[in-house]
């Protein structure tokens, strides 16, 4: 099964449960049924964007230099600029 299959088995599972909740197929008592349920979407969007926004802020916090990968880089960079002069390119 595909990463998109399961993403869509996921979704479908999860808003045929909340529409058999929507629609009083699942009993639960009246305060859930008319303050939670109908605003359960929303929190969960909500929900999801602020573990986004977490996962997002995290990475950009723990993010480190590379200092090695630099230098290496910059290595190349030499290398290729001698063989363009070599080959009569000026590069500077």
């Amino acid at each position: 099964m595909t990463r998109a299959q399961q993403t869509i088995s996921l979704a479908l599972l999860a808003s045929s449960l909340y529409l058999a909740c929507f629609l009083h197929i699942v009993p639960f008592t009246k305060t859930v049924q008319d303050e939670v349920i109908p605003v359960f979407p929303f929190w969960a969007l909500v929900s999801f964007g602020s573990y986004l926004l977490f996962k997002l802020g995290w990475g950009v916090f723990t993010f480190n230099d590379v200092p090695e990968a630099h230098k290496e880089l910059m290595g190349e960079i030499d290398m290729a600029r001698e063989e363009l002069k070599k080959n009569g390119v000026d590069v500077d």
